[in-house]
């Protein structure tokens, strides 16, 4: 039976339609635009669909990790400081690094299996020194790290997890959702992502006082959107100075009605998108699997499969630059995996950092690339990729 035509494969595409248009509509109708009610209604929804106490929206996912990281700077109980040991793994998206850097916070990288494109265990456990004081997690594109090992390591040491999981919304580790594990969980909606508010993120906590924290931060350090009694500062008598008083080195970084209208619509879509999501990489795996030319990202637990993620085999004799062209000339889009080794980027010369080793992260770096996943069927595209490179 001859392939279906296949014009092109797209690595990202819309999940918006009607519905969110309408919700726009109602927002536009209400006079009501900037952060409120539906901000509101988004994150609590979002806190009990995945089984946490508090969410707090921010106008993109890297505004989430920048008021993630600020939160455990303030914290009464052993707060971070400028100068403390964080480990992170070499290949992340930008911004995971950059809050950490602009806090004063020692990097210490950490390198990949080359399989699951999150940490290597044993690699991270020897990175470990008391002088660590916090691990950011990331599960690479939907793929879930493992957190058996990593939380028994952070609770053995006393160090923080902090969790970046803006690539993996609805993704799974042993029935638990990721971005449930750390004490401080990040999230990005925006517009490639599993859902989305076109720019949007969200940290999930069940501590009330980084909740607070939180809420300051993102709202210029003031005393405005603060629980009744919260935890981070005393009311005082004077309502005229109360309103427009400052408690943090805080920021503008909030949501519009707009992103939480939409969110609200997308939620509802969340758990069909990913299912469909799965289907695709089921396809995906059963093409590729025989294939020895590329090293396919390897599941952990349950992923939400952001994208597919193809390594050339570094033991073959492959030019990643004939296969990349054979994908330009088939209009097949595709990119670097995440955003590659942090390491080979021009911006790691302003860091504080060390390094333990990165072979494999190198190896993604360079003889690696992904095409998109979407919340449709795409099989046809995959087979239509699988025919590309097979002509190789």
């Amino acid at each position: 039976m001859p392939m279906a035509r296949v014009e092109r494969f797209e690595l990202v595409s819309s999940t918006l339609g009607d519905e969110e248009r309408q919700a726009v509509i109602a927002v536009l109708g209400s006079g009501n635009y900037t952060m409120g009610k539906n901000v509101r209604e988004f994150e609590e929804r979002f806190a009990r669909h995945f089984g946490m106490k508090y969410a707090v929206m921010a106008n993109s996912g890297s505004s989430a990790n920048l008021i993630a990281v600020a939160s455990l700077f303030y914290k009464k109980e052993n707060p971070l400081k400028k100068g403390d040991e964080v480990i992170v793994p070499c290949i992340s998206w930008a911004t995971t690094f950059h809050p950490l850097h602009q806090y004063g916070l020692k990097l210490k990288f950490v390198d990949i299996d080359l399989h699951t494109l999150n940490y290597d265990v044993k690699e991270l456990k020897k990175a470990v020194t008391r002088n660590t004081k916090m691990i950011v997690a990331v599960s690479i594109l939907g793929n879930p790290c493992q957190f058996d090992e990593i939380t028994k390591l952070c609770e053995g040491n006393n160090i923080i997890l902090f969790e970046d999981n803006c690539e993996s919304i609805g993704a799974k580790f042993k029935g638990r959702y990721t971005g449930t594990f750390g004490l401080v969980n990040t999230f990005s909606t925006f517009f490639s992502h599993h859902i989305s508010t076109i720019e949007g993120g969200l940290v999930l906590t069940d501590d009330r006082e980084i909740y607070n924290l939180l809420k300051s931060l993102r709202n210029h350090g003031w005393t405005r959107d603060q629980d009744k009694d919260s935890p981070i500062f005393e009311k005082r008598d004077d309502d005229f100075f109360e309103a427009y008083r400052f408690i943090l080195p805080g920021y503008n970084l909030r949501p519009t009605e707009i992103q939480g209208a939409i969110g609200n619509v997308q939620l509802n879509k969340l758990e069909e998108f990913i299912g469909i999501r799965r289907k695709n990489a089921e396809h995906f795996v059963n093409l590729f699997r025989d294939d020895e030319r590329f090293i396919t990202q390897k599941e952990v637990g349950e992923s939400s499969w952001f994208a597919f993620t193809m390594i050339i085999n570094p033991e073959l004799n492959i030019n990643r630059k004939k296969i990349l062209q054979k994908l330009r000339d088939a209009n097949i889009e595709h990119r670097i995996i995440t955003g590659g080794n942090i390491l080979r980027h021009d911006v790691i010369k302003y860091y504080d950092y060390v390094a333990t080793k990165s072979v494999n992260a190198d190896i993604a770096h360079y003889n690696g690339f992904f095409v998109g996943n979407h919340p449709y069927d795409i099989r046809d595209k995959i087979d239509y990729l699988h025919e590309t490179l097979k002509a190789i």
